[in-house]
């Protein structure tokens, strides 16, 4: 009766391994070792991820800041984007009342002028300094280069036309002056990009 009572104390033993709050040894290894994967993993995706991030040098060219207070109506400037070149147009009245005369029906991309610049700097365009047919760099934003049949610009490549708005008028181009993503930070001051 004593190995009878012995042998029951033992199977109780061995039939509860956890300890005494419920949790067995090979839990605690399997939530150590998954613990250490995960830590093992996010050390090597870490360095992986964060390489792709851009550099420095990207970053400082990811955006143009201008000042515009000095362009005088009539006058253009030409600047960088982006390693590309960028227009910059302050248009006199005149301009302005051209560009607004043409029908948008008549255009090969029709937008107006209202659409190609910010609401309440009309007289400010902004415009990537690239053609739309193959990439050359139109003429017409330096003093006394030629601006093509419609006063705005003329690319010398192939002869595609641009209007005072930057819109394509006559030429292979297929499509308008590119409009960059602009914002005023102050009445004289932009950002490209």
């Amino acid at each position: 009766m004593a190995d009878t009572a012995a042998t029951a104390d033992t199977t109780l033993v061995h039939d509860n391994p956890s300890g005494p709050d419920g949790v067995r040894r090979r839990d605690f290894i399997n939530v150590a070792a998954v613990s250490a994967a995960g830590v093992g993993g996010v050390a090597v995706l870490l360095p992986l991820i964060s390489q792709m991030n851009p550099s420095r040098d990207v970053l400082a060219d990811s955006s143009t800041e201008l000042d515009v207070a000095a362009i005088a109506p009539g006058q253009a400037i030409k600047a960088v984007y982006r390693k590309q070149p960028l227009f910059v147009r302050r248009l006199t009245p005149a301009e302005i009342q051209q560009a607004n005369a043409v029908p948008t029906g008549s255009l090969r991309d029709p937008q107006t002028l209202e659409e190609r610049t910010k609401s309440g700097h009309t007289d400010l365009l902004v415009t990537m300094g690239v053609c739309t047919h193959l990439g050359c760099v139109p003429l017409g934003a330096a003093e006394g280069e030629a601006k093509g049949d419609y006063g705005g610009y003329f690319c010398p490549c192939h002869g595609s036309h641009y209007d005072t708005a930057g819109r394509i008028r006559k030429g292979p181009a297929p499509l308008n002056l590119e409009v960059p993503d602009y914002q005023f930070t102050s009445d004289t001051k932009i950002v490209v990009g």
